[in-house]
């Protein structure tokens, strides 16, 4: 699975690096990041969990 995220709707709130810490994480303005971003199965549920918990809609997965 692709994950992104939209650094231009991303506000900061840091929910995906809180609930997915293995797929995300912050960057030096506390907005998030992709760790890597092909995710492998293993990873699959956490970067759902955390692309379903952003306010701003900002995490693209395919």
């Amino acid at each position: 699975m692709h994950v992104s995220i939209d650094n231009d709707a991303c506000q900061g709130h840091g929910r995906c690096y809180a609930m997915a810490p293995e797929v995300y994480t912050a960057d030096d303005e506390g907005c998030g990041e992709v760790i890597d971003a092909e995710v492998g199965e293993d990873l699959v549920q956490q970067a759902r969990v955390g692309a379903l918990n952003c306010p701003e809609s900002a995490i693209t997965l395919s």
